[in-house]
């Protein structure tokens, strides 16, 4: 492989608001090992191949210079990889070597984008594509510490199916973090707030979070709504990226402005526990207790 370092960049998983696109694939990972295929065994020239298709799926299986890649449709494709392939990230190029990026990085249920060269029928690949919390998901896979990765979708279809109308959640537990007056910034007490509630929810069947940003009474009511909106953002934000809380177990965040305030608005304690954003753990009625 050849491999070309660059600087990380910080992920933004807050722009994957819909469920990763590896989670409607519904084929079963094969077995590692043994993957054939009609691809040769000797490897042309790159310079003498057209460029193939782009190919965007999970990797369904591989061997050592072999992957298997099932698209959403269901279509299996193999795709041979070699000492000129690139393996990227989201956040650079992967700083491993060469023969060992090829078996110890492309696992079993890891999304990819993978642009090919063709020579014949045959598929190679040049480059692909992956992103840094689908390579740690997928390890996390391989080392037997989270669902294999059909289970995690077809749990993930059942759930969105079944759940339609918010006024059929039960509210198991809500967890209010504050903020300073006409700030959206997160204290060092509200980060750990946040993931102590997402670790709480992680072990919750189907839990969902529901974040909803207030205000105090200061301010214009303009002002206020989107001071609102900028601090549920902020906290569905950090909720995702550092406490590992999944897009697709997240509903729609929503400002209040200064409605519902949770003390008196006419005193600055009364002001100071308004200025929040409330955490809730929703458990859809159908599903609670399953």
């Amino acid at each position: 492989m050849k491999v070309i370092s660059k600087s990380p960049k910080v992920f933004a998983l807050a722009a994957m608001l819909a469920v990763p696109a590896s989670a409607g694939l519904a084929a079963q990972p094969q077995p590692e090992a043994g993957l054939t295929g009609s691809v040769t065994d000797t490897t042309p020239d790159p310079a003498s191949m057209a460029k193939g298709p782009q190919i965007k799926g999970m990797i369904s299986a591989r061997s050592a210079d072999k992957i298997q890649v099932t698209t959403a449709d269901g279509n299996r494709t193999i795709i041979a990889i070699n000492d000129n392939t690139q393996v990227k990230s989201s956040g650079g190029f992967l700083g491993m070597g060469g023969s060992k990026l090829a078996t110890s990085s492309l696992l079993n249920g890891l999304p990819v984008t993978v642009d090919t060269l063709q020579s014949g029928s045959d598929l190679y690949a040049s480059k692909i594509s992956l992103q840094n919390k689908d390579l740690k998901t997928a390890a996390m896979i391989r080392n037997g510490t989270d669902q294999r990765f059909a289970e995690q979708t077809a749990a993930t279809e059942a759930l969105r199916s079944r759940v339609a109308d918010i006024g059929n959640y039960n509210v198991k537990s809500t967890t209010n973090v504050n903020f300073d007056t006409g700030k959206a910034v997160l204290s060092e007490q509200a980060k750990a707030d946040l993931c102590t509630a997402a670790n709480q929810a992680q072990g919750m069947n189907n839990a969902m979070l529901l974040v909803v940003g207030y205000t105090d009474s200061t301010g214009s009511e303009e002002l206020n709504q989107a001071l609102s909106e900028k601090r549920a953002g902020r906290v569905v934000n950090y909720l995702q990226q550092a406490c590992g809380w999944k897009p697709y177990r997240m509903l729609t965040p929503t400002g209040m402005a200064e409605a519902d305030p949770a003390a008196d608005n006419t005193t600055a304690e009364g002001k100071a526990q308004n200025r929040r954003v409330a955490v809730n753990v929703l458990v859809s009625k159908g599903l609670d207790g399953m």
